[in-house]
């Protein structure tokens, strides 16, 4: 970014945004939804401005259904759109959606239509250029995957100032908010199963989701701090990630760098923030893509 675009920006901060290019259909022949805008007499993929204090992927998940009526699951992310509105930068961000269930918008004043066209229909259909764009970076991988959530713990505290067993540390106030945010963006993905360091503070962080989605967390000793180790606990990532379902793995900061680059190859360099995720999308038996998401 130019110094002359931060000095446009910095007074109001960057506006934030999410969306999908959602699909339906046989992946070979997918048909794209488009939306019209009357307010501005464009053709767009569906997207919207985040709420405060919203997670960004909760954020896509929900203006997709306002401006769509569809429920989706999410793919593997796409690259953000930047550009400016009002003198400050706008930043969208967008992921490959299939729609599972299609319902009536609720965004009417908003979206007056809603269209379902083939990939270089929708193409020539959309108004915008980084829109159009979109859809030119689905070749890139399959447009179906399944996804493992790799999720550090959230927020709890201060170790030196717990007093007792470390494994009985609990999420502080910051966690377990973080928990919930993390319940509302998992939410996109569908995870069915949930597996965790026994640690009280990984356990609760995937409690949230587990009881909205009514699932038990399953307790791994080997993704603990003090019964891991590199090869044991790849094993575990492994085995959950070749069965073929979604699914999360909650463990920790000393864990999580080497059994990343355990599963996708690489040294130990991905560091994750208490209570962020990454996300490793698997299709036709191969790792596709990963996408890494903050707290």
């Amino acid at each position: 970014m130019t110094e002359s675009v931060r000095a446009r920006t910095r007074p109001g901060g960057m506006i934030r945004a999410a969306g999908a290019v959602v699909w339906r259909g046989e992946e070979s022949a997918p048909e794209i939804a488009v939306v019209h805008r009357p307010r501005y007499g464009d053709w767009s993929l569906p997207k919207g401005k985040l709420k405060q204090g919203e997670h960004v992927i909760a954020g896509a998940l929900r203006e997709v259904a306002e401006e769509t009526g569809a429920t989706v699951v999410l793919g593997r992310a796409l690259p953000p759109a930047h550009y400016m509105k009002g003198g400050r930068l706008k930043r969208v961000d967008y992921w490959v959606a299939r729609a599972v269930a299609e319902g009536a918008p609720t965004a009417a004043d908003e979206v007056d239509e809603v269209a379902w066209l083939p990939l270089e229909e929708a193409w020539r259909r959309l108004t915008y250029e980084w829109d159009a764009e979109l859809l030119r970076s689905l070749s890139g991988a399959p447009l179906a995957t399944v996804p493992l959530v790799l999720v550090r713990h959230g927020v709890a505290g201060s170790r030196d100032a717990w007093e007792g067993d470390d494994d009985l540390r609990p999420l502080d106030g910051t966690g377990r908010a973080q928990a919930g945010r993390l319940a509302d963006a998992l939410a996109g993905y569908r995870p069915v199963e949930l597996v965790s360091s026994p640690s009280l503070r990984c356990v609760q962080t995937l409690e949230p989701y587990a009881g909205r989605a009514g699932l038990e967390v399953r307790r791994e000793p080997l993704l603990s701090e003090s019964r891991h180790d590199p090869a044991g606990t790849l094993r575990v990532a492994s085995a959950v990630l070749e069965s073929g379902a979604p699914a999360v793995l909650c463990s920790h900061g000393k864990v999580l760098p080497g059994l990343i680059a355990g599963l996708v190859g690489g040294p130990d360099e991905v560091r994750l923030d208490k209570g962020a995720f990454l996300v490793v999308h698997r299709a036709g038996g191969r790792i596709v893509a990963t996408d890494r998401h903050p707290a």
